[in-house]
């Protein structure tokens, strides 16, 4: 039996204005990379709103401009860490259909784990093997250098994800440390770690073990979770509450993995799940 997780209600009315706004702010930010490659940090939360917000009205991600949209978002946050991490003065980076050359920036504020994270889960949805791998060959030293405060949590979540692609040693005790530091005696928000963080961990447990079932219920809950989430303290009019982006990369590595996806919700844009846009144009 197939579990239906229905998106909360969002409001419509003002969508193609809204969506005009985010998409001409994405455009600008991409627009000034080639001069200021710092402006990776907001061109990459820009162009993410503009995704989301393309599926206010398509939450199947069925039309190819909010396929475009994604792309663009997963460039963008691949560029990040390419320029980051970029031994030559410059580094050549695709997005929104142009080659751009970009400086190389090394450490900078908004080189951070959430932004790898970010960054990796866009790569996993649209089945970038080799963004992916690419971003698996960030050290971990660098992300720890751009001055803000993360959770040690949240390293041992990337250094587990790496290791699981690259295909290295002490993969589950590494997923264990990343579980450990979501328990809520030990995270610094409880409630943010608990629905939104944990939630992505154990399905991706379920899909080492491959345990069909196992994932799919823990999918149901992440999702039950999202909206938890959400709908509390006015989050619910927020653009960010419309796509489970963590579920859904999980949910594209097990259906990648020959697990059976059997939980459908508007939160997982179903063919961005099925990668039925996959190699509709030059990424």
């Amino acid at each position: 039996m197939v579990a239906i997780i229905p998106r909360h209600p969002f409001p419509t009315e003002n969508a193609e204005a809204a969506l005009a706004l985010l998409e001409e702010r994405g455009a600008t930010w991409i627009g000034r990379l080639e001069e200021r490659p710092a402006a990776l940090g907001s061109a990459l939360s820009s162009t993410l709103l503009a995704a989301q917000a393309r599926c206010i009205t398509d939450p199947r991600a069925a039309i190819y401009p909010t396929w475009d949209a994604w792309v663009t978002a997963m460039q963008v946050g691949s560029a990040v860490f390419a320029a980051a991490t970029a031994t030559e003065p410059h580094v050549q980076c695709r997005i929104a259909h142009k080659d751009l050359t970009l400086e190389a920036t090394g450490p900078q504020p908004y080189v951070t784990p959430a932004a790898w994270v970010t960054a990796f889960y866009l790569a996993v949805v649209c089945r970038e093997r080799d963004r992916i791998t690419a971003l698996c060959r960030v050290p971990l030293s660098l992300l720890r250098e751009n001055g803000g405060v993360t959770q040690e949590f949240e390293y041992a979540w990337i250094d587990t994800l790496q290791t699981y692609w690259l295909g290295g040693p002490d993969l589950g005790q590494k997923l264990v440390a990343a579980i450990d530091g979501t328990d809520p005696e030990v995270a610094t928000d409880p409630e943010t770690v608990g629905r939104l963080f944990y939630p992505p961990m154990e399905m991706f447990h379920r899909i080492i073990r491959n345990d069909e079932a196992g994932f799919n219920r823990a999918f149901t809950a992440a999702l039950q979770w999202h909206q938890e989430y959400w709908t509390q303290d006015d989050r619910s009019q927020l653009i960010s509450s419309l796509v489970a982006l963590a579920p859904l990369a999980m949910a594209c590595f097990a259906r990648e993995a020959g697990i059976s996806i059997e939980v459908e919700s508007d939160y997982v844009p179903a063919v961005l799940l099925k990668g039925n846009w996959l190699g509709e144009f030059p990424t």
